[in-house]
């Protein structure tokens, strides 16, 4: 297969070419074609991306999320984030929790799931993967407050997204196990994966900056820049913490202490960031499996409508009560529904979590039911999700390049 791979990613980047032409005609968000090519290439129709070959290329999907988080850190310049105010964490804190709690009263009490069951998806529905948000963004390459805004409410998402899914995980563990777990020891263990992320982000960042601060050939920096990225990748890995965190940490560090070398760095990473974004895309919608909608049914077409229901409304209120302008009120919440990338990346700690012999078939039957509807609900928002986003950029005004449709 290896003597074959590059063959395949001649195919996989030919047919993405093919369908940024065909976006651009038809002026629609590259990212959706990517995922709908994704899907026709991928294991439910021609196969030409089986398991195999989407084992042997998941690294390119790994290196984009990492592309993708030093971007989104690059964003959150104090500056920005002060004049925003408050109404930043108001909307991250109230979309997330609405999403977890529309989406387990919808799991728990409309389609009858069990407890677990209901708890794991409302804690993955509280992510909001940035992918596909920052491939639209800067494909039209928008901004503005509202642009500003939706970088920061889905960069800060991660985190609090993660504070709930370890508290729900020590949960539905204990409860398969039968074991007791207290409140302080679950907090313990949220809050010690958050300053891991954070803390080697933050070394890594300053690292970097007194290195390059007065460097000014990109090639130096070029070669520094994917020694850190590659090896944030690879420490967050053995710790088991957050790689997008402790990338993001490192990102905004870079951008708040030396914003002429940020600059640089996202310079060197957009001629990167189409083969990686392409790559994310394409490979995120070939692992659909069709055959399992059936399997689905109800409770993914529920869970997929009560968490688009609570990121709108929790977004939309949070905007209120943090006082945000007019047109984030109105359209905040409408970019916050793509998932693939964390969403997925918890299903996978999930699968591994609780596939473990000591939860028995219990724990395996729930890791397949919670893979399954992500999978197909995924592909959904990555569809709809740059869309919207699309929608509420131009709403917005924020939308400045030659692909801006006329309002």
């Amino acid at each position: 297969m290896e003597l074959h791979l590059f063959l395949y990613l001649a195919a996989l980047f030919a047919s993405a070419y093919a369908v940024k032409v065909l976006t651009s005609a038809i002026k629609v968000p590259e990212v959706t074609g990517y995922v709908l090519l994704g899907v026709i290439l991928g294991i439910s129709v021609i196969r030409l991306l089986n398991e195999e070959i989407l084992t042997a290329l998941s690294p390119l999907s790994t290196v984009a999320l990492g592309i993708i988080a030093f971007l989104i850190g690059s964003e959150l310049r104090f500056d920005v984030i002060r004049r925003l105010g408050m109404s930043i964490l108001s909307i991250v804190v109230l979309e997330c929790l609405a999403a977890f709690g529309v989406v387990f009263a919808g799991v728990y009490l409309i389609i009858g799931a069990d407890l677990n069951t209901s708890l794991l998806l409302a804690a993955v529905a509280s992510a909001t993967a940035p992918a596909a948000t920052v491939a639209v963004i800067r494909q039209y390459k928008a901004k503005g407050t509202l642009t500003s805004t939706i970088l920061a409410v889905v960069g800060i998402d991660d985190a609090v997204a993660l504070i709930i899914y370890v508290f729900v995980e020590g949960f539905v563990a204990a409860n398969l196990t039968g074991a007791t777990l207290s409140g302080g020891h679950m907090l313990g263990k949220a809050v010690l994966s958050l300053l891991m992320a954070g803390g080697i982000g933050l070394v890594a960042g300053f690292l970097y900056v007194a290195v390059l601060r007065r460097v000014k050939n990109n090639d130096w920096i070029t070669l520094l820049l994917a020694a850190a990225i590659f090896g944030l990748l690879g420490i967050s890995e053995i710790l088991h913490v957050s790689e997008l965190l402790s990338i993001m940490v490192f990102g905004m560090i870079v951008a708040n202490a030396s914003p002429v070398l940020s600059k640089k760095s996202e310079g060197i990473l957009g001629s990167l960031t189409p083969i990686f974004l392409a790559a994310f895309f394409i490979l995120g919608g070939a692992h659909l499996n069709l055959g399992l909608i059936s399997r689905i049914g109800l409770l993914g077409l529920v869970y997929f409508a009560a968490r688009a229901l609570g990121k709108i409304g929790g977004a939309t209120l949070g905007a209120i009560i943090g006082r945000a302008p007019k047109k984030i009120r109105g359209l905040i919440g409408l970019s916050l529904l793509p998932q693939v990338g964390v969403a997925l990346a918890l299903a996978l700690a999930i699968s591994k979590q609780f596939t473990n012999p000591r939860f028995g078939p219990a724990g395996h039957d729930l890791a397949t039911v919670i893979i399954n509807v992500l999978l197909f609900t995924t592909i959904i928002t990555e569809i709809i999700g740059p869309l919207l986003t699309r929608f509420a950029l131009g709403k917005a005004g924020e939308i400045h390049s030659h692909d801006q449709d006329t309002k």
